[in-house]
């Protein structure tokens, strides 16, 4: 099996699931979900013309006074009747402008004595002034949230401003999580001899934080049977089956042939990607099977690339690829062969400097690291300077 380019391996993962189904949450519970539904404006707003300042409502007519003042209105409250000719109100930040005012006098340019109310400033510039008029900020029926959005905490006040307490949004994730290997312990257990702790279910549990429910499934041993049982049993929950490690090509790699054995089929295997080359990924009953490296770099880097625009596009993105930004070498790269590098990158500025190891198991320099500099296959050798793209680490 030839390797798959990096584009084309993800569109293909995407296909291979649709987004689940939505459910409307509470809107305190919609916070990093995505928009199910156009989310419209129950509601004008402001829902009446509001005054900006604090000061007197008047008419601009009626400029410089005298007023006789003959009530005041408040935020969430009103003066209860139109005002007269010759009549004031006064009126703080927030609240209703009165029928028959038409600006709003501000206090530092007003002169008041008891009911008596003149102009001692410049006062407003005209019909209008200092008013907020009725629905500047949108309209009823004005889409608010466009589908697939993500309903961050801007969103979320724009949402309760629009007049919702619930929200449709897309279903979170149901994820299996299985790391295989009989190196592998849990993280703290006592090692012996080549032992090594499990790095990987911890690390990605964490790099997916709210954005699926995750069911972590432990150590499975280096044996087909029992790697095949695990995934027929986690087929029967989950929407998103991970696995770590066993993917590539060795004696001890039962990934693929505990897949078929369990019935799965599958969709690619290899990627022209440095790290994480022996990626796979294919369905079992009725959830996507991603078979990630075991080294821990390839496991990150292939996650950031694959897992979480994955759970983002089944919990309904319209946007779930990572975007690149572009900054500038601060160190010379080498030219690239058929697969594409993604080099573990230091910031300083706009700056990016990748450090010269970038072994695949190596996680000091990932701990210590802030994006990835994306290389295309067959990229010509970079001088410093030059610039690169470069995907942030979420």
């Amino acid at each position: 099996m030839s390797l798959l380019p990096v584009a084309e391996a993800q569109a293909r993962l995407l296909a291979l699931a649709p987004p689940l189904a939505a459910e409307t949450v509470a809107l305190g519970l919609a916070a990093g979900r995505y928009a199910a539904a156009p989310v419209l404006a129950r509601r004008d707003q402001p829902a009446a013309a509001l005054s900006a300042m604090d000061g007197y409502a008047i008419r601009y007519a009626e400029r410089p006074g005298p007023w006789r003042v003959v009530g005041e209105s408040a935020a969430g409250g009103g003066l209860g009747r139109p005002l007269a000719p010759g009549e004031a109100a006064r009126i703080f930040t927030g609240a209703p402008v009165p029928e028959g005012a038409d600006c709003v006098l501000i206090q530092e340019e007003a002169a008041r004595e008891g009911t008596r109310l003149v102009m001692a400033g410049e006062g407003p510039r005209g019909p209008g002034g200092n008013i907020r008029p009725r629905a500047t900020d949108f309209a009823e029926g004005r889409v608010l949230i466009e589908a697939g959005a993500r309903i961050e905490a801007r969103r979320l006040a724009l949402a309760a401003i629009g007049g919702h307490g619930t929200l449709s949004v897309g279903r979170l994730p149901r994820l299996a999580l299985i790391a295989t290997g009989d190196e592998l312990v849990p993280p703290g257990a006592p090692l012996a001899g080549a032992q090594l702790p499990a790095s990987n279910s911890p690390m990605l549990t964490a790099l997916i934080g709210p954005r699926a429910i995750v069911a972590d499934r432990g150590i499975i041993p280096d044996d087909l049977a029992q790697i095949a049982q695990a995934f027929r049993e986690a087929a029967r929950e989950a929407d998103v089956i991970v696995t770590t490690g066993g993917a590539s090509v060795g004696d001890h790699d039962l990934i693929r042939p505990a897949l078929t054995e369990a019935g799965a089929t599958l969709d690619f295997w290899r990627v022209a990607m440095r790290p994480g080359k022996p990626l796979l990924a294919g369905r079992l009953g009725g959830a996507v099977v991603l078979g990630l490296p075991g080294n821990p770099v390839s496991a990150y880097v292939t996650a950031t690339l694959f897992l979480l625009p994955l759970l983002a596009h089944l919990a309904g993105s319209a946007h779930p690829w990572p975007r690149p930004r572009t900054v500038r070498l601060g160190a010379a790269l080498p030219a690239t062969g058929v697969r594409a590098d993604y080099l573990r990158a230091r910031l300083e500025g706009d700056t990016a400097f990748a450090p010269d190891g970038q072994d695949s198991a190596a996680l000091l320099a990932l701990a210590a690291a802030d994006g990835l500099i994306v290389r295309p296959p067959h990229a010509p050798s970079a001088a410093i300077g030059d610039s690169a793209a470069l995907l942030d680490f979420a």
